[in-house]
């Protein structure tokens, strides 16, 4: 008897714990959402969780696809949880080309948020990642911006 109660506690805990961390992440996505400012309306979010790079291999990323259509002008912004080592980067390409980062690593300055204006309905891609390959989390944002 003792023993299952013993394991209907635990796993109260992992729900308990469970839901903890659920709200962690929507109190982030929120937060995030509201630094894309007024005129921005929320349209997805990106949660990322990325461990530490390991010496000489390539820092992790995390990488998105989505669909941006043309004449629209949309906001992308990431916000770095307190407790990361890192500090968040997002990036949008097309194709492998490069359209915009976040951060600059040649003059170490940020631009969050960044808005883009899309010139041609297609696939994009979202990478995400921290500075200098840290572990850490991050949200990142996907917002509308009104004309």
């Amino acid at each position: 008897m003792i023993r299952i109660l013993t394991l209907i506690f635990i796993g109260f805990l992992f729900v308990l714990t469970g839901n903890i961390q659920a709200q962690s992440a929507a109190d982030l996505v929120e937060q995030c959402a509201n630094d894309a400012g007024k005129d921005a309306t929320y349209l997805k979010d990106f949660i990322v969780k990325l461990g530490e790079a390991k010496a000489g291999s390539k820092h992790p990323v995390a990488r998105y696809p989505l669909v941006l259509s043309k004449n629209n002008v949309y906001r992308f912004n990431v916000c770095t949880t307190e407790q990361s080592e890192g500090k968040a980067i997002i990036r949008l390409y097309d194709s492998n080309r490069l359209i915009f980062s976040s951060y600059d690593a040649n003059t170490q300055e940020e631009f969050n948020p960044f808005n883009f204006l899309c010139q041609k309905t297609g696939i994009y891609h979202v990478f995400i990642s921290f500075i200098d390959g840290k572990s850490g989390e991050a949200v990142g944002i996907l917002s509308y911006v009104m004309k």
